[in-house]
């Protein structure tokens, strides 16, 4: 069955009209009469254009895509804005059709080569000026509005049923890379575009690796990592969850009960107005109580959307403050090497007085008869 279809659900049609005119305003505060986007999520969310090979060029007067010929029959149909195929290379488009114009380009200084900053300073020539921007368009996207919360939901949907659909097929005699392909299959069946990333399956110790890569190596008794998320017309969710063939053993019950604690709390202290950091510190200072603390490696969360990393960062450095319609993951874990690993991962929705949970599956340790 087909889980979109079977719940009616339309893709949303994002109201990009609407973001460009924020992005106008961001320009504006930096005294900018236009903007080049490169990042191609950037360039989606402006445009609604999912091809390869895009710059978008944005200014009070237009918002034309610049693209090559294998794009000219899906940009077309995809975006909102003027079209402009280019024979060649697509900076040379751009960089004849700005040549000789007297204004300020914001162009994103991180997501660009240092070759192509340069001529594209020096094409604008000298009557132009080139400004760096960074995370322009990536602070807009931090905020979902209720569409794009619920293009989230779907995949969040998605990947759940997913994953039980997948756990009841597991056998020790699989290998994490068989198990890895059924869970990206089903996700397909049930109405994904395709992962939101390299699908994790990570059994016995080298759950440890907290971004292991599907082997060969068999499943086995034991405990099993999966973490998965579907990419649902270019929305992402991400989970996280345990899976044990045949009962576990007391040790690794002790490190998954803290572990499930520890994102608990967490979770309680996500709300509007939170400094991301201290989601970050809960989680850690819960751990700490179980002696744990040094064995979690990485960050408690991260912002979704377009992709899978976005702002904010919930982590220890992280200067970010949770605001409402944020969607982020919360995802503590303990690492133990050549013996167990442990993570617990949710898809949440920042709200003014709390965390929404958007990944719709339990909890708790899924054990198997093996």
């Amino acid at each position: 069955m087909h889980l979109l279809q079977s719940e009616g659900l339309t893709r949303p049609t994002d109201a990009r009209a609407g973001r460009r005119r924020k992005l106008l305003e961001a320009l504006a505060e930096l005294r900018c009469d236009a903007a080049l986007v490169t990042h191609l999520a950037n360039i989606r969310y402006l445009s609604g254009f999912t091809g390869s090979n895009g710059i978008l060029l944005l200014s009070g007067r237009s918002a034309t895509l610049f693209t090559d010929p294998r794009y000219d029959i899906q940009a077309h149909e995809e975006c909102d804005c003027r079209v402009r195929i280019v024979r060649g290379s697509t900076w040379e488009g751009v960089w004849k059709h700005l040549a000789g114009r007297r204004l300020r380009v914001a162009m994103e200084a991180d997501r660009v080569s240092h070759d192509v900053w340069m001529e594209t300073a020096r094409r604008l020539g000298r009557e132009a000026r080139l400004v760096a921007s960074r995370g322009l368009v990536e602070r807009l996207r931090r905020l979902k509005s209720p569409e794009e919360v619920e293009a989230i939901r779907a995949s969040a949907r998605v990947c759940g049923q997913a994953f039980l659909e997948t756990a009841r097929t597991l056998r020790p005699e699989m290998t994490e890379r068989d198990a890895a392909a059924e869970l990206d299959y089903r996700m397909r069946r049930l109405g994904a575009d395709g992962p939101a990333f390299e699908t994790i399956v990570a059994a016995g110790a080298r759950a440890a690796l907290p971004h292991a890569r599907p082997g060969p190596e068999r499943l086995g008794r034991g405990p099993v990592l999966i973490d998965m998320g579907a990419n649902v017309g270019g929305w992402m969710s991400d989970m996280t969850r345990m899976v044990c063939l045949g009962r576990p053993a007391r040790e690794f019950v002790r490190l998954f009960t803290a572990v499930r604690e520890a994102q608990a709390t967490a979770l309680e202290s996500v709300r509007a107005g939170v400094p991301a950091r201290r989601v970050d510190a809960v989680a850690r200072r819960t751990l700490k109580q179980r002696g744990l603390d040094r064995f979690f490696t990485h960050s408690t969360g991260h912002g979704v959307g377009l992709e899978i990393h976005e702002m904010p960062r919930l982590g220890a450095k992280s200067d970010d403050v949770l605001e409402a319609s944020m969607v982020v993951t919360v995802e503590p874990g303990v690492y133990l090497a050549g013996t167990a690993g442990v993570r617990i991962e949710d898809t949440v929705l920042v709200t003014e007085s709390g965390a929404e949970i958007l990944t719709p599956v339990d909890k708790d340790l899924l054990v198997l008869s093996s």
